[in-house]
């Protein structure tokens, strides 16, 4: 198991972000969550096996519609998540 945070920047609020992100989850075991954050990029967290995780984020990144609204990301390795279930959007 691994737990990943990936920083979205660019045109990535107000344009269904994050619900997509939600929706392509489902496509994958893993969990975590995606939310907005007030600069204007947002930030996803997302534990599960690393060739999961690393599929997940390929296909938000470089495979889905959403490419075309990401000018950047920083991904890192973060903790894993106690009690993680599911994947949710954080207000």
């Amino acid at each position: 198991m691994i737990a990943k945070c990936v920083i979205f920047e660019g045109r990535v609020q107000g344009v269904g972000f994050r619900y997509t992100v939600k929706d392509l989850a489902r496509g994958f075991e893993v969990c975590g969550w995606v939310k907005n954050l007030p600069d204007g990029s947002v930030e996803l967290q997302v534990m599960g096996e690393a060739a999961e995780v690393a599929a997940f984020i390929r296909e938000i990144s470089v495979e889905s519609a959403l490419v075309r609204h990401i000018k950047q990301q920083r991904v890192e390795t973060i903790p894993l998540m106690d009690g993680c279930k599911g994947f949710r959007i954080e207000r």
